[in-house]
């Protein structure tokens, strides 16, 4: 096994520069408000964080409002502050060991907008979205929620780079954190379009148009770079939107170069969800820098106002985001009088008492496993992972891992596309030994496959639904009848020697207004159909089903089973097995510095409550049995945060423990 590791400062807590119980502190200030700022004080601001176990906060030098919270020569101080508040932040979190990155919003820009309108972004139509909304709204109407957009080019760089270059000079931060960058927007106001039509871009063609957006976003990344170095080589410096995972355009440009740092924001109670974090660790821990996961103590959405999770829903999150190798920063919104919710840091510190136990064992650590995802950057993602994760199949990603010694398996979901190099790699990796499962029209151009699935393409799916009957090498907890898929297969010619896992039986007739029976569907015909469901043909596994589609779409528990019996035909012996519900997540790291292995295990249930998910109930979970299979031989093995040395126990080729009790988190630490 290799390993490629991240240096880290001798100082506990702290990892490249930053703390790894962080809290981003949004502060966005209309003028409209009076007395910003009134009641801060600094013991009290200093208590709070104390309490709150907190060492690294995101303070705010410039918000969406436009307004400066620092004495500026470049913007304006808001009107109503009557302190040089940044600096009074930044010396009072020196005094207890905290670290500062100042926020300066990039995209949204009220202030600015209002006095540079020819800095506002508009489309192709010349119209501002923002101002249009505000022109259509009548007095006393409630106002929705959007800003100015504004773009980094031209003028308004220029003045975001004095901006900078002030705050580097005469403010003893730690880092930057840049807000809304609009890497996935083109921008077509009149000075972009002159400056398009200046260098020879057609900007009525897209792809020219995006091409060129990409080389001025680079632009911006660059200088701004350069500029922070030149005063403060060891600051850290983040970009936020450069790390996406749902959009390939932005993800190929590699915008996520210039951050020291990767982090991840999230709201997992109503954005995507808990199960989208962990792939994004998983893809961006390739990158070689630290990762931090952001969440918040909101409970709806990012920045309300009285809005709180519960303290055991943070503890869960914390837990989380450790598990994953990441820091954790949750994100919380400063009152206008400058004084801080101190039930806010009662919540935040009960998790971070707790992971300040454990962060010596997940940072700086190398993800393990012997399964790879391969990202399509689509939604077919999140599925796949889903059932990943629900079943606690441990994984990494192999799109921008460099080193797959390790690896035995590669998934290819139903959107992946691959281009020659990455056909080329994955190819060496089959004809080495390696392993492939591929879901439906996974890595299929042209008609064909890139790899020899053993079957031939005859077309797509006629029947409106269909259905599967598995053969017994994949009965395990599954019914021995045929069960629906609403989304079809594909239809395939096996050859010779490919062996048929599933089989498809197809309805009598697809439901039509000349054709129907009964409620819903049409019941499927006895006798199955020619085209297979799941076939295998020497180490590679094919699907017929957007199973993860299936599951994603459908929730039904045969397709997740399916997927998980067809998996294991091509994973026999993965490095860490679990039992756990399914709501229970596993994640391996290996830290080879310190000698040992550490096996996360998390259970926590969230529930669809109206249009949040929620974590009320951290119930506990006893007797799980962990079995590992490492080369090295293992001297100790122990449970944290709390050090109690487990009994080891010889099954076959793996090594068993079994850990008592658990709520919320649990580490097993694996010494050699």
């Amino acid at each position: 096994m290799t390993f490629q590791g991240f240096s880290q400062s001798n100082k506990k807590g702290f990892y490249k520069g930053e703390g790894s119980r962080q809290v981003h502190l949004d502060f966005h200030t209309t003028e409209k408000l009076e007395n910003i700022g009134k009641s801060w004080n600094k013991d009290e601001w200093q208590q709070t964080l104390k309490d709150g176990h907190v060492n690294s906060i995101n303070i705010f030098a410039k918000g969406h409002h436009g307004w400066a919270y620092y004495n500026t020569k470049i913007g304006k101080r808001h009107p109503n502050l009557k302190f040089d508040l940044l600096k009074a932040q930044i010396e009072a979190n020196k005094e207890i060991g905290v670290s500062s990155q100042a926020y300066v919003t990039v995209g949204w820009n009220v202030l600015d907008g209002k006095e540079h309108p020819e800095w506002v972004s508009t489309g192709k139509d010349g119209k501002n979205t923002f101002a249009e909304m505000e022109a259509k709204s009548k007095p006393g109407e409630h106002f929705s929620w959007g800003w100015p957009n504004m773009y980094p080019e031209g003028p308004y760089m220029e003045h975001l780079l004095k901006h900078t270059e002030e705050i580097v000079k005469n403010y003893d931060v730690d880092g930057f954190w840049f807000d809304i960058v609009p890497v996935g927007n083109i921008n077509y106001n009149e000075y972009s379009k002159k400056d398009m039509e200046a260098n020879g871009i057609d900007w009525n063609n897209e792809e020219e148009a995006w091409a060129y957006h990409c080389k001025k976003m680079h632009t911006y990344f660059q200088k701004t770079n350069a500029l922070i170095k030149k005063y403060k080589p060891n600051a850290t410096i983040y970009y936020n939107w450069t790390t996406p995972i749902s959009n390939k355009r932005i993800v190929d440009e590699h915008y996520d170069q210039y951050n020291t740092k990767q982090d991840l924001e999230d709201l997992p109670t109503t954005w995507a969800g808990y199960d989208v974090f962990p792939v994004r660790a998983k893809y961006y821990a390739n990158t070689g820098k630290p990762i931090v996961a952001m969440s918040g103590k909101f409970h709806s959405a990012w920045g309300e106002f009285g809005g709180f999770k519960h303290k055991d829903a943070i503890w869960y999150e914390a837990a989380s985001m450790l598990s994953y190798g990441a820091m954790a920063n949750f994100g919380d919104q400063l009152h206008p009088t400058g004084k801080l919710e101190k039930a806010t840091y009662d919540n935040i510190g009960h998790a971070y008492e707790y992971i300040e136990k454990i962060e010596d064992y997940s940072l700086n650590s190398k993800h393990l496993a012997k399964t790879a995802i391969w990202l399509s950057f689509t939604g077919r993602d999140n599925d796949l992972t889903k059932m990943l994760l629900e079943k606690q199949v441990n994984f990494v990603v192999a799109n921008n891992l460099n080193d797959w010694s390790d690896l035995k398996l590669i998934i290819l979901n139903s959107d992946v596309k691959l281009n020659e190099e990455e056909t080329i790699k994955i190819q060496a990796f089959v004809d080495k030994g390696g392993k492939l499962f591929i879901l439906e029209k996974g890595a299929f151009e042209n008609g064909k496959w890139k790899f020899d699935i053993g079957a031939t393409y005859l077309g797509d799916a006629t029947a409106d639904v269909d259905y599967t009957l598995v053969s017994d090498k994949l009965t395990e907890d599954l019914i021995q009848s045929p069960f629906l898929n609403r989304y079809p297969a594909v239809r395939v010619q096996p050859e010779a020697g490919t062996e048929i896992l599933a089989k498809i039986h197809e309805p009598y007739f697809n439901r039509t207004v000349e054709h129907w029976t009964s409620h819903d569907n049409t019941p499927y015909n006895t006798k199955a159909a020619a085209h297979p469901a799941i076939i295998r043909n020497g180490n590679i596994v094919w699907a017929a089903h957007r199973l993860e589609r299936n599951y994603g779409k459908e929730g039904s528990r045969v397709h997740k089973q399916l997927f998980y019996n067809a998996l294991k035909q091509v994973l026999t012996d993965p490095f860490v097995e679990a039992d756990l519900p399914s709501s229970g997540r596993v994640n391996l790291l290996h830290q080879p510095q310190e000698n040992r292995y550490v096996v996360h295990l998390t259970y926590a249930t969230p529930h669809q409550r109206g249009r949040a998910k929620v974590i009320e109930d951290l119930v506990p979970l006893y007797n799980v049995n962990v079995r590992v299979d490492f080369d090295e031989k293992i001297k100790k093995v122990y449970t944290i945060p709390d050090k109690m040395e487990l009994k080891m126990k010889k099954v076959g080729n793996q090594l068993e423990v079994v850990v008592p009790e658990f709520r919320c988190h649990s580490g097993v630490v694996y010494e050699y």
